[in-house]
C-alpha cells in the first residue's frame, strides 16, 4: 500500500500548506500534488470510454449518441488539461451533458466548476457529499484547509441510483469512509468486442488525520468503511479504474495498451480484487490501533 500511503501523507501535508505556494486563491501545486497533476495524453480504454485526466488524478470521458459524460474534474488546475484532452480526442467540451464526481476532495472536485461553466452540464452528486461540494470543501469533516471552487449539485443521485444518457447507464454505489458520500460508479463497456463491467472506484484511503472511532464530525466512519468493503466485493469489476491512477497501476497498463498488448490490460478483475483486499487489511490495522487509544 506504499502508493496509497504516499497519497495520504500528501493530503495531510497539503492541509498544513506544504503543497501550495502563495495564498489559497492564487496557489500553485507543488511536491507530490504537482506530480499527480502532470499532463498526460488522452487515450481510449474501451469502445466509448476514454481517459482524459492527468498523470495520477483521473478523469474519464464516456461518449454517447446524445452527448458526453465526464467523471471527476481533478484539481482546479486539472480542468484546462481535461478540456484540452477532450478536444485532442476530437470531441467538443460544450457537448458534455453530465458531470459526475467520485468524492468531494480538491483533487477530484477542484476542476468541476470550470467544466460545468464551459459545458453547462448537469452535475450529479451523492446526498452526503453535495453540501461539501457546494461549500468548496470548507465544511469537510477532516480536510478543513483543502478548499476548491464550489459547485452545487443540480441533482442528487441516491445509493444504487442511476444516471443515463444516450443509451449509456451508470450506477452509483455509495462506498463511504474516505468521504461521507464517496461514490463508486459502475457501467457496462465493450472492450475488444466483449461486454465488460467497468468499475470507477472512489477511494479506500485512510488519511492520517482520520480517527475512525470517536470523531464527532463523522461518528459512523469505521462502520461506513466496513460496509464499503462488503459492497465492493459484490460488484462486477472487470475493467478496474479509480480516482487515482496509482490505485490501478494506470501508467503501466497504459504503456502496454499503447504498445498493442492483447488482451486489453485494463481488464483486470484480479487486480481489482487484490486492491480491495489490501485496502481492507490496512483498514483493519488502523482500526485496531484506534481501538487501543
Amino acid at each position: 500500500m506504499a502508493k496509497m500511503n504516499r497519497l495520504t501523507m500528501a493530503l495531510a501535508a497539503m492541509v498544513a500548506g506544504a503543497f501550495f505556494l502563495g495564498a489559497p486563491a492564487t496557489a500553485k501545486l507543488t511536491g507530490d500534488f504537482a506530480e499527480m497533476n502532470e499532463p498526460l495524453a488522452p487515450y481510449r480504454i474501451g469502445d466509448n470510454l476514454y481517459y482524459v485526466g492527468a498523470k495520477d488524478v483521473t478523469s474519464y470521458l464516456i461518449v454517447t449518441k446524445d452527448g458526453l459524460i465526464v467523471i471527476d474534474g481533478g484539481f482546479k488546475e486539472t480542468a484546462p488539461e481535461i478540456l484540452a484532452n477532450i478536444k485532442t480526442l476530437g470531441f467538443d467540451p460544450k457537448h458534455i451533458r453530465i458531470l459526475l464526481n467520485s468524492h468531494a476532495h480538491l483533487d477530484h472536485a477542484g476542476g468541476l466548476a470550470e467544466l460545468k461553466a464551459v459545458s453547462g452540464a448537469t452535475f450529479y452528486a451523492s446526498e452526503p457529499d453535495a453540501p461539501v461540494l457546494a461549500a468548496g470543501g470548507a465544511n469537510d469533516f477532516a480536510l478543513k484547509g483543502a478548499t476548491y471552487p464550489p459547485i452545487k449539485a443540480d441533482k442528487i443521485v441516491p445509493d444504487g441510483g442511476t444516471v443515463s444518457l444516450g443509451g449509456v447507464t451508470l450506477t452509483a454505489h455509495v462506498t463511504a469512509g474516505h468521504t461521507k458520500g464517496c461514490t463508486t460508479w459502475t457501467m457496462p463497456v465493450m472492450v475488444d468486442g466483449k461486454e465488460q463491467g467497468a468499475l470507477f472506484l472512489c477511494s479506500l484511503s485512510i488519511l492520517s488525520m482520520y480517527k475512525l472511532i470517536g470523531d464527532p464530525n463523522y461518528p459512523t466512519q469505521a462502520a461506513d468503511y466496513e460496509k464499503s468493503f462488503a459492497t465492493l466485493k459484490g460488484l462486477k469489476c472487470d475493467v478496474f479504474l479509480a480516482s487515482h491512477g496509482s490505485f490501478f497501476d494506470m501508467l503501466t497498463k497504459r504503456g502496454k495498451l499503447l504498445a498493442g498488448a492483447k488482451p486489453n490490460p485494463f481488464v483486470d478483475p484480479e487486480g481489482c480484487k487484490a486492491f480491495v483486499e489490501k485496502a481492507e487489511a490496512e483498514f483493519n490495522r488502523r482500526l485496531a490501533l484506534a481501538q487501543k487509544l
